[in-house]
C-alpha cells in the first residue's frame, strides 16, 4: 500500500467533543490559496492525551503546523506545543484563536511557540506560511 504523501502545513485545534468541529480552521484552509494542496486539517478533542496527538501530529513531518486555541483547549495545546518543541524543535509552531489574541492575558506557552498570529489571519496566516517555507528551501 502507498504510503499518503506528507503535507506541509497541519491545520489543527483540540475541540470539546468529538461531534464539534472547526469552522476556523476551514476558514482557514478556504484561504490558503496556491498552499491548500500543501496543508491539512486535522481535529482532535480535549479528551485525547496531548502525548497521541502530539505523536500523530509529528508522523506527518509537517514544516509548520497551526494551532487554534481556545478557552476550552489551552491546557491540552499547551502540553501538546511542548511535546513537539521537545521531540522535533524544528517544527515550526503557529498558535492563533481567541485565547492568544489578546494582551496582555497570553497563556504562558507563547513563548515555546515561534509565532503567534494575532486577529483575523485569514491573509496574514497563508503569508507567513509562504515566508517559513520559501525560508526552509
Amino acid at each position: 500500500m502507498k504510503q499518503a504523501q506528507s503535507k506541509e502545513i497541519i491545520l489543527t485545534t483540540l475541540n470539546a467533543r468529538y461531534m464539534h468541529t472547526a469552522f476556523g480552521l476551514r476558514y482557514l484552509y478556504a484561504n490558503l490559496g496556491d498552499l491548500q494542496s500543501s496543508a491539512v486539517i486535522e481535529e482532535f478533542t480535549i479528551q485525547q492525551r496531548p502525548i497521541d496527538i502530539a505523536e500523530k501530529l509529528l508522523s506527518q513531518r509537517s514544516q509548520i503546523i497551526g494551532f487554534g486555541v481556545y478557552i476550552w483547549n489551552v491546557e491540552a495545546i499547551s502540553k501538546t506545543v511542548e511535546l513537539i518543541k521537545q521531540v522535533s524543535p524544528e517544527t515550526v509552531i503557529v498558535l492563533g484563536g481567541p485565547e492568544v489574541s489578546h494582551l496582555p492575558d497570553m497563556p504562558a506557552f507563547v513563548d515555546i511557540a515561534d509565532y503567534v498570529v494575532m486577529g483575523a489571519a485569514e491573509k496574514s496566516f497563508p503569508e507567513l506560511c509562504r515566508l517559513i517555507l520559501s525560508a526552509e528551501k
